[in-house]
Formats: C-alpha cells, sequence, structure tokens
C-alpha cells in the first residue's frame, strides 16, 4: 500500500495486516508515505514494513518512525541477522522465501528462532511481487515449527482451494498483484469479498 485514499478504503475492511514496502526497485515503492497515515488503521490491523537487504539499524528506525507492528524481510538476510533485528525492536519479523521445489524448504530451517513467522512466496528472478503461482502441493514437504504466510500469485479465484486444503501452520494469506489495479493499488472490492469469504464460517 502506498496511497493515502486507498489505504483509507482497505482499512475500514480491517484486514489483519497491511503492508509497505521499502525498496526502491519495486514498483510498490511507499517512498512519499507520510507516517500520519497510519494511524487510521484500526487496531485490528498491524502494520507491517517490507524491507530487502537493508541495514539493520536502518530498518529499526523505520519500524520506530512509522511504529510498525512487523516487518517482512525478502532478501538474502541471513538468521544472524534476523536476530539482530529481533533483539533491536519488538517488531514481529516475517522471513520470506522463494520456494520452487520441496527441497528449498531447507533453507528456512536455521530461521526457527529467530523468526515469528515465515512467507513462503514462488521463487522468481525478483523479490516477491512477481504474480506468479506457488504451486501449494510443495506445503506437504514442508517439516518446519513455524508458523506461515502463504503467498505467490493469488487471486479471489483460489479462495475456495486454500480454504480447503489449508496446512495447519498456516496462518495467513499474503494478498497482491493479484487484488490490484495498478502496482500499488488495491481493488477495494475485490479484497472485501475475500476477507468475507474467510471471515465466514
Amino acid at each position: 500500500m502506498r496511497n493515502a485514499v486507498n489505504i483509507a478504503e482497505v482499512a475500514m475492511l480491517e484486514p489483519d495486516y497491511m503492508g509497505f514496502v521499502f525498496y526502491d526497485r519495486s514498483p510498490r515503492y511507499a517512498v512519499e508515505l507520510n507516517h500520519t497515515v497510519l494511524g487510521i488503521l484500526s487496531p485490528k490491523t498491524l502494520s507491517v514494513g517490507v524491507f530487502v537487504n537493508a541495514k539493520p539499524e536502518h530498518i529499526v528506525g523505520m519500524a520506530e518512525h512509522y511504529r510498525f507492528g512487523a516487518l517482512q524481510l525478502h532478501g538474502d538476510e541471513s538468521p544472524e541477522y534476523c536476530a539482530e533485528l529481533k533483539a533491536g525492536c519488538t517488531c514481529e519479523i516475517i522471513k520470506a522465501f522463494g520456494i520452487k521445489s520441496g527441497e528449498d524448504f531447507a533453507s528456512a530451517l536455521d530461521y526457527e528462532h529467530v523468526c515469528d513467522y515465515f512467507l513462503f512466496d514462488t521463487k522468481t528472478e525478483l523479490r516477491g511481487g512477481s504474480g506468479d503461482k506457488f504451486d501449494h502441493s510443495l506445503l506437504a514437504s514442508y517439516r518446519g515449527k513455524t508458523p506461515f504466510f502463504l503467498s505467490g500469485g493469488i487471486t479471489p479465484a483460489d479462495a475456495e482451494n486454500i480454504r480447503a486444503n489449508l496446512h495447519p501452520l498456516c496462518i495467513g494469506v499474503d494478498i497482491n498483484s493479484g487484488f490490484e489495479i495498478l502496482p500499488g493499488l488495491k481493488d477495494v472490492e475485490r479484497i472485501k469479498k475475500f476477507i468475507e469469504f474467510f471471515r465466514t464460517e
């Protein structure tokens, strides 16, 4: 998210998390985000700063400025890096991993005790937001104990399949390009229907 009006519209839906990208190569870079805009978020929505290989001290400073509740790391951050970040702030730490085969989950095991959650995305040359579909059948190979978010080209059409085959450690669904009008500008009605589907028993 980066547009103030769009943020306000989506905020009314009270998503569990709302992400803001601080990576200058991303078309969703929230470079002009006013920190006061995040004050409109419901207490039910945790704001998330998304970073790629940024210095820990920079991320901690940004977390304090924007009062982020969580930090999502999409780069080559090491377990030691995550431990340092976790020690330097009170934010939840979410580490993203690109997955192409079952063997790729092994790279997450060294992060078990230094991250609160993982995020599994489709492995591409990009740092997330590619829109490429994640192969959900690969989750059967995950042997870790850390809860995770499911990402990777999710669209409204995937809702029924995701809920019917939800992995026991999957705590959330990360939506992005499949719910956009333009990069960084979300389709509010699509998101509303998606959230309602998962929150309806």
